[in-house]
């Protein structure tokens, strides 16, 4: 059984940490009041969320193009009804991750709020302030992001059935 490279496993665990801290900070800075005199921190959240959602970005891109450059063993004929549907749920996963990063980014440009790259510099806004369009994107964000809850609800359920049927995958997966 051909085993996943190193930087895939690495890159996975990131990259599953990372979506998990950005679906628990969404709930903390939705929850924090509109700013005011008295409360002037809620930029923090929202930009670390952005940074996190940046990074996140840049994980999944590593990982397609790690993927894509190694060679498989088998043709694409030869593999198991079981092998394609885990590519399908692999290509969801990863257009989900893209929609959720790029429909983020895009509802942060047209908010008219800045996006900081871990606070070294500013991304370019491509358009002025639009709350109709920071509504737009900011709702297919949101819906976005819960369609890839749900898939990586099925994803997980997976690796627990593998890992409890005990047949290499995860073992395959997770071994460095």
């Amino acid at each position: 059984m051909e085993r996943v490279s190193p930087v895939t496993v690495v890159l996975h665990c990131l990259l599953a940490v990372s979506i998990f801290f950005l679906f628990i900070s969404s709930w903390w800075m939705l929850s924090l009041p509109l700013p005011s005199e008295v409360f002037t921190y809620r930029e923090l959240p929202f930009q670390l969320h952005k940074n996190i959602g940046l990074t996140v970005f840049l994980f999944a891109v590593v990982m397609i193009t790690t993927a894509l450059s190694r060679k498989r063993q088998s043709k694409p004929g030869a593999r198991t009804k079981l092998e394609r549907l885990t590519s399908f749920d692999h290509l969801i996963i990863y257009i989900l991750i893209f929609a959720c990063c790029i429909t983020g980014y895009l509802s942060s440009s047209y908010s008219g709020w800045q996006t900081q790259v871990w606070w070294l510099f500013n991304l370019p806004s491509w358009t002025n302030e639009n709350d109709k369009l920071n509504i737009l994107f900011s709702d297919v964000h949101i819906w976005t992001c819960w369609s890839l809850l749900a898939v990586i609800s099925v994803h997980i359920s997976a690796a627990i059935f593998h890992a409890a049927k005990n047949d290499g995958i995860i073992n395959k997966m997770f071994r460095l």
